[in-house]
């Protein structure tokens, strides 16, 4: 007597709900600032964002509420990548140096959200009023007057934003061309320039820039005790 043959097992049928996208402040940045470097700051939209993140636009509205809101968190997920370690554990100059770079560095890379980020406010962007406060102690410690400090970052961070913007900027920006006849003295002083640096080097100009803010504000500072 022969056993009957055993069917082929049939693919069993997942157990459970489909897996949908999980949802996170962290993979909401993550999808508007890949929008904003795809297509520019017009390009991210709530529509765009649920798209990117394959989820519906309620579901993404479930987790922020308008766009202002996922501005926010993009503006405290750069503040957060702003190296401020420098305050407290080095000379004031030195940390403002130090400071400065790694804000434009940060923003360098994301010259599109520049306009929005600069006249965003700091409500509700914990991290990012983390880095005004060590900026802020900082300059305090070193006996800065406290009602200088905020002109001071401020007039540093208009700085450093141009700056992102010239970082980025094509090598010819400064070629006269045709014009270079009637403009001799700019002209002149734009191939002395890149003569002196071998091609255009924006560090250079943010460099004296950043030493002729701080070398002004020093004179902010109390004097040292002879």
């Amino acid at each position: 007597m022969t056993t009957p043959s055993t069917p082929a097992e049939a693919p069993r049928r997942r157990v459970g709900r489909p897996i949908k996208a999980v949802l996170t402040h962290e993979s909401i940045v993550g999808a508007a600032l890949e929008l904003v470097t795809d297509k520019g700051y017009e390009g991210l939209t709530m529509s765009a964002m649920a798209k990117k993140l394959g989820v519906s636009p309620s579901a993404l509205y479930n987790h922020v509420t308008n766009k202002q809101e996922v501005l926010i968190l993009i503006e405290d997920h750069l503040a957060a990548q702003v190296d401020v370690s420098a305050f407290g554990t080095q000379p004031w100059e030195e940390a403002v140096r130090h400071w400065a770079w790694s804000y434009r560095e940060v923003f360098a890379q994301h010259t599109p959200l520049i306009p929005i980020i600069a006249v965003l406010p700091v409500t509700n962007a914990p991290r990012t009023l983390a880095m005004y406060e060590a900026v802020s102690a900082g300059f305090r410690q070193a006996g800065f007057p406290q009602e200088r400090i905020v002109p001071a970052v401020v007039a540093l961070e208009s700085f450093i934003f141009g700056s992102a913007y010239d970082a980025t900027a094509p090598e010819d920006i400064f070629d006269t061309g045709a014009s270079a006849a009637s403009t001799p003295n700019f002209t002149t002083a734009v191939n002395r320039f890149e003569e002196a640096e071998g091609g255009s080097n924006p560090d250079r100009a943010f460099t004296m820039g950043l030493d002729a803010l701080i070398g002004g504000f020093r004179s902010f500072l109390p004097l040292p005790v002879a």
